[in-house]
């Protein structure tokens, strides 16, 4: 009997054992269950997930060649780069082409202002401009460009992008929002100069309307037929302005935005993708 007795309790103990062991590992599950769902720590701004070149949240990024290397990678990485703007100084002396082009500039109405020449290595702008309207038009934040390109980007919103707006929407145009002027850095995957280190383009992330309604540039759904039609508007009337025009669809680096310049090439062309 007392054998029979001693089995038994040592079956008990095994069995409290295992339920122990197993208990501690659904324990150990959960708690990394919880934690692999966190969204980091919010007061210190670290994300939870490794912001590395490839990760889970963040796909491959293609390489490319020949014309889709022509404009740097995502604009919001530079837009943001601080930097002070010394005002021109008031014994600096214009050439009379850059006198001409601020006439101009005020003859469309736009709102901007001289600032000291910016000599950054190989980049920089001899006479820049910052623009912070279009007459009525915002432009957020302000873009430093060449006067050269202000008057163009002007004159293309003034007779194209307004029009358009008040065609599709019935509405004026607020703001636009763009996400990288001046910028020095090079073609992305060449050693060439951007054509935003020389102040001769900008980036428009997306398009405020006077009724409340902020058209964002990326693809729009299948079945966004009036936004799809405007932002087509958009791509096709630039290319009557600038030399280049790059939106979604033609690469991965453009898939959020709409890229503007003025590079002169040889015997005039354009590349509008």
């Amino acid at each position: 009997m007392a054998a029979r007795l001693g089995a038994m309790l040592a079956v008990a103990r095994q069995s409290n054992r295992a339920r122990s062991t197993a208990f501690r590992l659904i324990t150990g599950l959960a708690i990394a269950a919880v934690s692999a769902c966190t969204t980091g720590d919010v007061f210190s701004l670290q994300p939870a997930v490794d912001v590395g070149s490839q990760t889970a949240a963040v796909p491959d990024v293609p390489q490319y060649s020949g014309m889709q290397r022509l404009v740097p990678s995502n604009p919001y990485m530079t837009a943001a780069y601080p930097r002070m703007d010394p005002p021109m100084s008031p014994v600096e002396q214009m050439p009379a082409s850059e006198v001409d082009c601020r006439n101009e500039l005020k003859r469309l109405g736009v709102v901007y202002t001289d600032l000291a020449p910016i000599h950054e290595g190989q980049c920089g702008i001899d006479y820049p401009v910052k623009v912070s309207a279009i007459g009525s038009v915002d432009m957020k934040p302000s873009a430093t460009l060449t006067c050269a390109m202000a008057a163009t980007f002007a004159a293309w919103t003034k007779n194209e992008l307004v029009p358009a707006a008040r065609w599709r929407y019935f509405s004026g145009v607020r703001a636009i929002h763009q996400g990288s002027s001046y910028s020095c850095r090079n073609i992305a995957g060449e050693g060439v100069l951007s054509e935003h280190g020389k102040g001769n383009a900008l980036d428009v992330m997306s398009i405020e309307l006077n009724n409340g309604d902020d058209i964002d540039v990326r693809k729009p759904g299948l079945f966004a037929f009036r936004t799809r039609g405007f932002l087509n508007n958009v791509r096709a009337d630039g290319c009557q302005y600038f030399t280049t025009v790059l939106g979604p669809g033609y690469n991965y680096d453009h898939r959020n935005h709409f890229h503007f310049d003025i590079k002169n090439r040889r015997n005039g062309y354009r590349a509008c993708r």
